[in-house]
């Protein structure tokens, strides 16, 4: 019988060893991913527009708050916006088109980089075609709205944008979509002093296109910007946003839905709705010690209770001795 008990005390103890092991092992998972997911909303937050908006250049003129931005990085020179989109972002231009991959706009080494002008063109969008680059990302950052272009209403809706520099808001008029190879230099182009090779240019970019607007007049004596990033279509493909420099800026038509969104909530439900802007990651970890703590209450009632029975066990057998 005392064989038996002891055999009983040792799976019990096993057991509780594998359960303890498993809590341990479900706890580094969950920390892991907690911590993955908070570097991943840490990165997203980085490349935030709300990040630069406090230094965003007022249409009348340039304001200090830019001119702060460019003391921060002497690289700035430009501010892009296109409306209905979160591409509000100042513009960079550095050596070549490596430096602004993994640095953002105030200098920092950050993953999510900055938007930039190809090296080749001039700050002042005197060339013909001007190319900025930006990565495709998730959450709406940087260039994450371009690819949406490729959906006919939603280039449709989205027709105006601004480009800032030289002192001065400037318009911009989107008339094409394009799905181009990252190495087809016939669509990365930005040298064309002949005014024939311009409009044959331009005549590739709108037989390209995925979508056009026909009523946008754009000649060989403009100015045009292709807004580049990568595309989840293919391994090097790029998804491109073409408009047109106006010297008149646009009006925003989505400014009311944006002020609308900006109100006052009113206040119902408040912790349903604080819990709702709360971070993935930090609903993850709250969830995940909440688990912990389910799981170690478990483990501590099932050691109690197998503890409460062998030594009840243990008494009644004493006793009948």
């Amino acid at each position: 019988m005392c064989i038996a008990a002891r055999t009983r005390r040792s799976a019990i103890r096993i057991v509780s060893g594998l359960v303890t092991l498993t809590v341990l092992t479900v706890v580094l998972l969950l920390t892991f991913r907690c911590y993955a997911i908070g570097h991943s909303d840490q990165v997203v937050h980085a490349a935030d527009a709300g990040r630069y908006e406090v230094y965003k250049p007022i249409a009348a003129g340039e304001s200090a708050s830019f001119a702060d931005l460019q003391a921060i990085n002497p690289d700035v020179f430009s501010w892009l916006t296109v409306y209905g989109t979160h591409i509000d972002y100042p513009v960079v231009q550095g050596q070549d088109n490596i430096q602004y991959l993994n640095t953002d706009a105030t200098g920092q080494h950050i993953p999510s980089g900055a938007i930039f002008l190809d090296y080749r063109n001039g700050p002042d969008f005197s060339d013909f075609s001007s190319i900025l680059y930006g990565h495709h990302m998730e959450n709406k950052v940087m260039f994450g709205e371009i690819a949406l272009f490729s959906a006919q209403d939603y280039f449709d809706a989205r027709r105006y944008g601004a480009l800032y520099f030289d002192g001065v808001e400037h318009g911009l008029e989107f008339f094409a979509f394009v799905h181009a190879d990252a190495y087809d230099l016939d669509v990365f182009r930005v040298d064309m002093p002949d005014r024939d090779e311009r409009q044959t240019y331009l005549d590739l970019l709108l037989q390209r296109a995925t979508h056009t607007r026909r009523d946008v007049s754009v000649t060989a004596e403009d100015r045009i910007v292709l807004l580049s990033t990568c595309s989840s279509d293919s391994a090097n493909g790029r998804d491109i946003l073409i408009g047109k420099v106006t010297d008149e800026p646009f009006s925003d038509p989505f400014l009311t839905a944006y002020m609308h969104m900006l109100q006052p909530r009113p206040m119902v439900h408040e912790l349903s709705g604080l819990w709702s802007q709360l971070a993935l990651w930090i609903k993850l970890c709250i969830a995940g010690q909440a688990l912990l703590l389910i799981a170690l209450t478990a483990t501590l009632l099932y050691n109690k209770q197998k503890h409460a029975h062998g030594k009840a066990t243990y008494e009644l057998r004493r006793e009948g001795r």
